[in-house]
């Protein structure tokens, strides 16, 4: 029988459809219609919102996937808070059904610096939580031998706590993708939607290796090399200082580095500092090998920026500043300085560590000029092999106590770039004797101890 010539029985199929619609997606709207009411019922009674979406990172990628965790959440229709993990309260666990904890680890299975303080108030203690729902989605990188540790306690302490997961533990190698399409997929379940938004990272694009120089001969540490790159598109994005970049090189290109940026868009170019490792064989490292050695003048790479919140100077930018950092952590530094040398501020210290003032000693030049123009307020250089016993940068910093404590009584915020070993612990425990602990994460809580280390 031939309908298209028919307009009544056109008009008749066309209703059965959209009556076949609405049939269908009535369930959901019901949902989301009790959900909203609900939610007006608790924000009216004065109640937090149900569910909680925390997270704990230190570049960021915590942070963005929990971002994009809450708006799938609100585009479903569920309102949700969304904090670091470090300012929830046990309270606030108890009042809550249902969390979603999206946690990095650092180092060797340590919290990062936005769950540091939840961890050291709650993770290991009593608290009931037998109302809680909750899931977990750790990230890590399987070259560390406590993989995704942090994310693996908390799970088990809220377990321990009486809380249920609502799914298994999803855990994300350097940022894997099946694992995280993993987590939208039950995410998905949970809000009882499927139009959820575009979770996919930004395109690698084009940047043209503009040039590139070896910043150490002759040290006794591994070659440090000064890159810089252009877009190839000729466009320059925008990016702040403190920033990163992430670099997928061609024998691993499902698993980019990420690299301290150490320009600003002024510049014209993305500056990278680029420690060439060598393993045991002698062999160069995938990355570092590629970018120092491989990779010619001219040839062009796939790079992308990322925004990088927890180093950006933001709020602090007026604030006296105290810059401390070794080795190829001055990029990050670097970044800062040439931002507050375009402001036309000074108030800066600055406090750095290498081997031996003969060859290791990164944009002295700069340094210099920023001393006499009076950027650099002060400047304390230390080079561990330049005398018989070794010094570093925490051991100077603890002999400027006095300072110290009168630079952050004005105010000042501190920031922190480089190795997590040694450098970064040694001056976290100076920080913490020279101020006082809870002094210390105070100012961390208010972003005046950010740290960029590794």
């Amino acid at each position: 029988m031939n309908f298209t010539n028919d307009p009544t029985r056109l008009l008749l199929l066309a209703g059965l459809a959209l009556a076949y619609a609405l049939v269908c997606l009535l369930p959901y709207l019901r949902q989301r219609h009790k959900r909203r009411a609900a939610l007006l019922a608790r924000a009216q009674a004065g109640q937090s919102p149900a569910w909680l979406v925390a997270y704990a990172s230190q570049t960021g990628n915590a942070e963005q996937l929990a971002r994009q965790t809450h708006a799938t959440l609100a585009l479903a229709g569920i309102a949700a808070r969304l904090c670091e993990l470090s300012e929830l309260t046990a309270a606030e666990l108890q009042g809550a059904e249902r969390a979603l904890f999206l946690v990095s680890t650092y180092g060797e299975g340590d919290a990062p610096d936005a769950g540091a303080a939840f961890a050291q108030r709650l993770l290991g203690g009593e608290l009931a939580l037998g109302q809680l729902h909750y899931a977990v989605l750790a990230l890590g990188d399987r070259a560390y031998k406590h993989y995704c540790g942090f994310g693996r306690a908390l799970d088990h302490w809220l377990a321990g706590q009486g809380a249920r997961a609502l799914f298994p533990r999803i855990e994300v190698d350097r940022s894997a993708e099946a694992a995280i399409a993993q987590w939208r997929q039950q995410l998905s379940h949970l809000a009882g939607t499927s139009d959820a938004p575009d979770w996919a990272a930004p395109a690698f694009a084009g940047w043209r290796l503009a040039e590139r120089r070896l910043l150490n001969p002759g040290s006794a540490g591994a070659p440090l090399y000064h890159l810089e790159l252009e877009p190839q598109s000729g466009a320059l994005p925008d990016w702040q200082s403190g920033d990163l970049v992430q670099v997928a090189a061609p024998a691993e290109p499902d698993r980019p580095r990420e690299y301290s940026i150490a320009s600003v868009p002024a510049d014209g170019r993305v500056h990278l500092l680029v420690r060439l490792l060598r393993h045991p064989d002698g062999t160069a490292g995938l990355a570092s090998g590629w970018l120092c050695l491989q990779a010619a003048p001219g040839e062009v790479l796939p790079l992308r920026l990322r925004p990088h919140r927890r180093f950006r100077l933001e709020d602090n930018a007026e604030l006296p500043l105290i810059l401390i950092g070794n080795g190829s952590g001055i990029a990050g530094l670097r970044g800062h300085l040439r931002a507050c040398a375009l402001a036309g501020r000074g108030r800066v210290w600055l406090l750095f560590g290498e081997r031996n003032a003969a060859f290791d000693a990164h944009y002295a030049d700069e340094l210099a000029g920023w001393r006499e123009t009076g950027l650099l307020e002060r400047l304390d250089l230390v080079y561990s092999r330049d005398q018989p016993q070794r010094r570093y940068v925490q051991d100077r910093l603890a002999e400027q106590g006095a300072a110290l404590r009168d630079w952050v009584a004005r105010g000042a915020a501190l920031y922190v770039c480089g190795s997590l070993d040694g450098m970064a612990a040694g001056v976290d425990r100076v920080l913490r004797e020279q101020l006082g602990g809870a002094a210390l994460d105070a100012l961390a809580a208010a972003g005046r101890y950010r740290r960029d280390v590794y």
